[in-house]
């Protein structure tokens, strides 16, 4: 039997990682993360998964690189302000984990990815009475194939902006 849970945004995010310079990584993250995972343990491929994430809330620790992240050159909040993901397929990849196919809908542009999931964790009470699950989840993309093709290119060879772009998830669910 499915049981439906409410992502709580309080506790979720989302992470993403990416070359800048072609010498380091970036690290970013949204705090607005929010919407509905449908559980069968008994029934694992019968999960399905619907969330909806808040462009705005984008912060990679630089006010003026967050604005420039919002602008047209890339997500182009104003037209785009949310990144969605609507899961396909939902299968067991052993122990505590599993694959999630899904339709990934950023800058306006939907690709299918699979997420890799930890979880989710077995159903516990948090002091107020809430029952919760948890699962975190990794994917990498090409942030190319969204659109989001803004770059330049740095004196000494290469570009300011990788391609390759890693996402990480940390979700909390409150059963509804």
């Amino acid at each position: 039997m499915k049981t439906v849970y409410k992502i709580d945004p309080a506790h979720s995010g989302a992470q993403f990682t990416v070359r800048h310079m072609m010498i380091s990584n970036v690290r970013g993250g949204f705090s607005n993360v929010q919407g509905t995972i449908e559980y069968d343990p008994q029934n694992v491929a019968a999960t399905s998964i619907e969330s909806v994430i808040d462009v705005n809330t984008i912060n990679t620790l630089d006010a003026q690189r967050d604005a420039h992240l919002k602008s047209p050159d890339f997500l182009h909040a104003e037209q785009h302000p949310t990144i969605t993901f609507k899961s396909k397929k939902f299968e067991s990849a052993g122990d505590g984990e599993a694959k999630v196919t899904g339709d990934l809908t950023i800058h306006g542009v939907t690709k299918e990815v699979v997420l890799n999931v930890e979880g989710p964790t077995p159903e516990a009470k948090d002091p107020f009475g809430n029952v919760r699950i948890g699962a975190s989840a990794t994917t990498k993309i090409k942030r190319s194939e969204f659109g989001l093709t803004w770059n330049a290119a740095i004196e000494t060879g290469g570009v300011l902006v990788g391609d390759d772009l890693k996402i990480e998830l940390e979700i909390s669910a409150i059963r509804a």
